[in-house]
């Protein structure tokens, strides 16, 4: 198993305005310049899924694997011999809200995955993290 974790503390955005941010999935290329696009049909809640088109890439199928409104969401996405969970939590402090992504891959196949998808992501978390709550603030 692999996993990395990176966290920002802002006192400029809320766990709704994040999750607002994150919830129109269909509008993540406004912000996300890593991607062409994101469609998801119905709520953003657990059980759903949505496709992403990274520049460059493969469209992916991604799953909602838990969802808790203003608070925290875990995403899927199924590779062969792999998965990869993105839990991206939203929590109050005396400080701001603590925006913290966690990326985990396991199976049979996971170093793979990590070299071609997770390590790329992980790499790009805190200037993406910085934008997402800049950009949440907004809303």
């Amino acid at each position: 198993m692999w996993t990395r974790s990176h966290s920002i503390i802002s006192n400029k955005v809320t766990g709704e305005q994040m999750w607002r941010l994150f919830a129109d999935v269909n509008n993540w290329h406004t912000w996300d310049e890593g991607i062409e696009y994101a469609q998801m049909e119905g709520q953003f809640e657990h059980g759903n899924h949505f496709i992403l088109k990274p520049k460059g890439g493969p469209k992916v199928k991604i799953e909602l694997a838990e969802t808790i409104p203003g608070k925290k969401f875990t995403d899927l996405t199924r590779f062969p011999l792999a998965k990869m969970w993105g839990e991206h939590t939203f929590e109050p402090t005396a400080d701001g809200l603590r925006i913290t992504t966690t990326m985990t891959v396991k199976g049979p196949l996971s170093f793979l995955w990590v070299k071609l998808v997770a390590a790329d992501i992980v790499k790009g978390l805190p200037t993406e993290m910085l934008a997402q709550a800049a950009k949440a603030a907004t809303l």
